[in-house]
């Protein structure tokens, strides 16, 4: 049994930093981490190039050349890491499957090297009693599907379907929760329009494309998943929703189209049945829409048991003048000639937001995490949700006596959790949580260049520590409480009062 002592909670501060908060009982806390951004062993045991292979290994593509060919090399350390989530006392592990290390090319022939690989992962999680999250596609297509056209063409999503039907029939009846796509917003516009991710397109009429055959991958891969999951598991979606602000005159104009392609694009399809009209009306110089065929919304239109909710920080906008030069602080990494924003962006700019920042520039805005969920209950009151990503990018220093103290992440993720419980006390279904990420691993454009991790990994030795955030967090994770100290001396003795 596990005791906690607890005094009474100072609750309600205007900077969120609550403490003493009792989360429900139930309530999930798990960390989280991406295929291609942990795994390494990137030409193994069978497993194909992913459109991320080719993408950082092209010049200038990624900060310092760096790609992940190693990353973390969680591949050959699963079970010390398996372990160290033990030690964290996490509840479950959100993890990505490299499709390409199951099929190749995409489609054809099973690698069964890549089915074990998973299969290992996912029996080690339960023998350690952490549930098993399972995201089917986390951006790294196989590079043979992008030569075929990618996400823009309908035949992608045949392939995603089957790719489905493989996983469902070998992970079903133990994966505790499937979760089709992380991100497709980041797909699509950063992949096919702006050109920041992989594949590095600047096609705004394939963006919107890839929108829509992503929707439609979800629906049918829900479908495939439940035909041949032989267990009882949870099927979601992650999602990384826009929360915005608008300033100037016309500020309700730019927030309507910046929330019809950043979040409503997917969640009315998705959880509604339909498109925005307001989107079709907005992207109609861009394109006609004419590649949603007949029954694709139907498909779509799947029921899910959680809706994954992913947050860092908040965007603002205004209308663009077309004289002043273009705001474009949207949050994301440029890459010259593409745009996230199409049919918008000759028309909205993303204003510079009041710090204080994180590594990445994102502003700190605990305040927007609450906001989000509670707009999204009011939305879809039936719909329980998860936050299936938060977290913050520092320059952690290593101490002379070897640990890693990172007290803005700590103070990052304290603030947040605070917003997660006020969202709750406001009747928000609110599943879990998911710190990002586990490890510090290679942050797709930027390399290894941003920290993320609660846990250190040194990228010349791959040694993993646990920073005072992950100490931070194994508390609250094995207790439900947020712990009201966070000075070094508690960290570093986090777990004295937890008894097993």
């Amino acid at each position: 049994m596990t005791s906690v002592t607890t005094s009474t909670p100072v609750q309600g501060s205007p900077d969120y930093r609550d403490s003493g908060l009792v989360f429900p009982p139930g309530f999930t806390f798990g960390s989280a981490t991406a295929s291609y951004q942990v795994e390494g062993a990137f030409d193994e045991a069978g497993r194909g190039p992913s459109i991320w292979d080719t993408f950082s290994k092209t010049p200038g593509k990624v900060w310092n050349g760096d790609t992940g060919d190693v990353a973390c090399d969680h591949y050959h350390r699963l079970d010390s890491d398996l372990d160290l989530m033990k030690e964290l006392g996490l509840g479950a592990y959100r993890f990505s499957i490299a499709w390409p290390r199951i099929m190749p090319t995409g489609t054809g022939e099973v690698n069964q090297a890549g089915i074990d690989f998973y299969s290992r992962l996912v029996d080690g999680l339960l023998e350690r009693g952490i549930r098993p999250v399972a995201t089917l596609y986390h951006w790294d297509l196989p590079q043979a599907l992008e030569d075929a056209g990618g996400w823009p063409v309908r035949a992608t999503t045949d392939a995603f379907e089957r790719y489905a039907e493989v996983m469902g029939a070998a992970l079903g009846d133990r994966v505790h929760t499937w979760t089709t796509l992380n991100e497709p917003w980041c797909s699509a516009y950063l992949g096919y329009g702006q050109g920041g991710h992989a594949p590095g397109r600047h096609e705004p009429a394939a963006a919107l494309a890839a929108v829509h055959h992503l929707n439609l991958a979800h629906g049918r891969a829900v479908q495939a998943l439940r035909a041949t999951s032989t267990g009882d598991p949870d099927y979601s979606i992650t999602l990384n929703f826009h929360v915005l602000r608008g300033v100037g005159d016309g500020a309700a104009e730019a927030v309507r189209r910046i929330d019809a392609l950043a979040n409503r694009a997917f969640t009315h399809p998705l959880l509604k049945g339909s498109y925005p009209a307001d989107l079709l009306a907005d992207t109609a110089s861009v394109t006609d829409w004419s590649f949603v065929r007949d029954g694709d919304l139907a498909a779509i239109n799947q029921p899910i048991d959680v809706l994954g909710v992913n947050y860092y920080s908040t965007a603002t906008v205004q209308l663009w003048d077309g004289v002043s030069p273009k705001q474009t602080n949207d949050g994301h990494k440029g890459a010259a000639g593409g745009t996230a924003w199409p049919g918008s962006d000759q028309l909205v700019e993303f204003v510079q937001q009041p710090g204080p920042y994180t590594t990445m520039g994102w502003n700190i805005a605990p305040e927007g995490l609450e906001e989000l969920l509670v707009s999204l209950k009011d939305q879809f009151p039936d719909q329980p949700l998860m936050v299936t990503e938060n977290g913050a990018a520092f320059d952690d220093v290593v101490a002379e006596d070897g640990s890693v103290p990172d007290p803005e992440r700590l103070d990052y993720l304290r603030r947040h959790f605070t917003a997660a419980h006020r969202a709750i006390g406001q009747g928000v279904d609110l599943r879990g949580y998911f710190v990002w990420s586990l490890l510090d691993n290679f942050e797709w454009g930027y390399g290894y260049a941003k920290r993320f991790g609660i846990v250190r990994v040194d990228f010349d030795t791959l040694e993993r520590t646990v920073k005072d955030s992950g100490r931070w967090y194994s508390r609250l994770a094995r207790t439900g409480v947020t712990p009201e100290e966070t000075d070094r001396a508690f960290v570093l003795n986090v777990n004295r009062d937890v008894a097993e």
